[in-house]
Order: structure tokens, then C-alpha cells, then sequence
């Protein structure tokens, strides 16, 4: 008996058209996904990390990670979730392992600081000032604008936790930055 070909199939193609067609679909809605929320994820790992390139490379990680889940990833309640989780757990093994080098280099050679930088305030530095939990929830909050319930989910915590946690942030922010009137600078 000879296998017979689809009709609807294009020449050469067989029924293994349709079979085709959902890996391609799978991978234009990835794409899609990837290309909505790219820029916010990374903008809110290099404010955590204080480094675009690290940022970057975190936050590809990340999403090659759930491009190798995809089918499972996509059917989940809320994927970019699942990826900022993934990029900010990345972070946070990034900076302890580089906090952990640097302590190293800080035993091995004599350090010579800077003098502050009197002209204008960077929210980077005022940011990595402050405590790891109170950054992070600064950051969850206004820049990729999660509610207090979702950010409390997401560091498995209670709301109250994360409430604190901002009230504290924004107090040590506000402790780091100041604006200085044009008047009173002369």
C-alpha cells in the first residue's frame, strides 16, 4: 500500500504540514513576547545591577531560559513574570558572586576612593546605597510598576513585608537625594 498525500498539503509536504505549522506559531508568539518586554526587564535588572551590559546578558539569560520552556512557559497565568523572576535570581547570584571577588581584591591590594561627586545626584549610586529587599522593591514598584500584592508574591512575603520594605526604600532614597535649588547654589 502506498502512503497517500494530503491534498490541502502544498507539493513535497505531506500531512506534516500541520505539524510544521505549530512550532513556527509557538515561535512568533515568543518572539512577540520577547519583543514586548525586553526593554522594561532590562531596564529593571541594570537598575538593580547597576550594570547595562551585565543587565543585558542576565535578562537574555533569562529569556532563553523560558524559550527552552516556552510550551509550559506561555500557558502560565502570567510569563513575564516568570521571566523577571528568573532575570532578577540571576542578578542576585551575579552581584553576590561579584561581591564575593571584590571582598577578595579588597584583601589583595590597597584602595584609593574618590572624592564624592558634588555636581549632581545618580539615582544608580543612591539605589546601590540602600539595602538588597528595600532596592528591590523600590525598583518592583515604580519602575516595572508591580502592586504591593505582586511583588509580595513574587518574593513569597507578605504584604505588610513589602509596604515596610518601601516605606524604609523610599525613606533611605530620600535620605541619598537631594535637590538643590538654583537659588540656593549661589
Amino acid at each position: 500500500m502506498t502512503p497517500t498525500r494530503d491534498s490541502s498539503a502544498p507539493p513535497g509536504e505531506g500531512g506534516g504540514a500541520a505539524a510544521q505549522l505549530l512550532p513556527m506559531r509557538a515561535s512568533l508568539e515568543f518572539d512577540d513576547f520577547y519583543a514586548a518586554n525586553v526593554r522594561v526587564i532590562t531596564g529593571q535588572i541594570f537598575a538593580y545591577t547597576g550594570d547595562r551590559a551585565e543587565a543585558e546578558d542576565l535578562v537574555a539569560e533569562a529569556f532563553c531560559r523560558a524559550l527552552a520552556r516556552w510550551r509550559k512557559v506561555r500557558e502560565y497565568e502570567n510569563p513575564t513574570a516568570w521571566v523577571r523572576r528568573v532575570a532578577w535570581n540571576l542578578a542576585t547570584s551575579h552581584l553576590r558572586r561579584r561581591g564575593v571577588v571584590q571582598r577578595f581584591l579588597n584583601r589583595q591590594r590597597e584602595t584609593h576612593e574618590k572624592a564624592p561627586d558634588g555636581d549632581r545626584v545618580d539615582l544608580m549610586r543612591a539605589l546601590a546605597g540602600i539595602g538588597e529587599h528595600h532596592r528591590k522593591a523600590v525598583i518592583l514598584r515604580y519602575m516595572a510598576g508591580l502592586t504591593v500584592a505582586e511583588i509580595a508574591e513574587q518574593e513569597g512575603v507578605a504584604e505588610a513585608t513589602v509596604r515596610s520594605w518601601l516605606t524604609r526604600g523610599k525613606a533611605a532614597l530620600a535620605g541619598r537625594l537631594t535637590v538643590q535649588d538654583e537659588m540656593e547654589q549661589r
